[in-house]
């Protein structure tokens, strides 16, 4: 990993990709969604203040995690502006997704336990999945895919078929 010299305060795009692993166009990306900032040459290059390094950091093992962009971005806007994040900021800051990761957890652990129920069913539907809907009535009286549609709706109007043999579109 190149050094970067204690007397340099600012670092080039290359330099910060280098450093943080962060490829240059993510780093661009992270620029447009708020998360780090430059400051732009009198040859319109962009250079970083060194602590982009801990804030790009920040971002990377946050979205490890599953946090969202948005999510990071309020929690670095908490920070004093041209302050690097420091352990207890990411103590503080993860603590508060702790609830949220909690009940990924929980959905994922749901959806593993239900996949094998979901393999072949056919259902196509969030409102009928065993996944989503687990207490789904309907789903109990038939099985596989069917057109889910509301009476009097403009579908419904222009195809007069129904769309369950019995005509039970609900």
């Amino acid at each position: 990993m190149p050094q970067i010299p204690e007397k340099i305060h600012e670092l080039t795009v290359g330099q910060l990709s280098a450093r943080s692993g962060a490829a240059v166009s993510a780093l661009h990306f992270y620029e447009s969604k708020g998360l780090i900032s430059s400051r732009r040459t009198a040859g319109n290059q962009r250079r970083y203040q060194r602590d982009a390094l801990r804030r790009v950091a920040f971002v990377r093992a946050a979205q490890r995690v599953g946090i969202p962009l948005a999510t990071i971005r309020e929690a670095l806007a908490e920070l004093p502006e041209e302050r690097t994040p420091t352990r207890e900021d990411w103590a503080r800051l993860s603590a508060a997704w702790r609830s949220e990761l909690d009940e990924r957890i929980n959905q994922l652990t749901r959806l593993r336990d239900h996949l094998t129920d979901c393999i072949g069913c056919g259902c196509l539907s969030l409102r009928t999945c065993v996944l989503s809907n687990p207490d789904d009535a309907f789903g109990e009286r038939r099985s596989g895919s069917r057109l889910m549609v509301e009476p009097g709706s403009a579908r419904r109007r222009r195809n007069p078929q129904p769309c369950e043999p019995a005509g039970d579109c609900r």
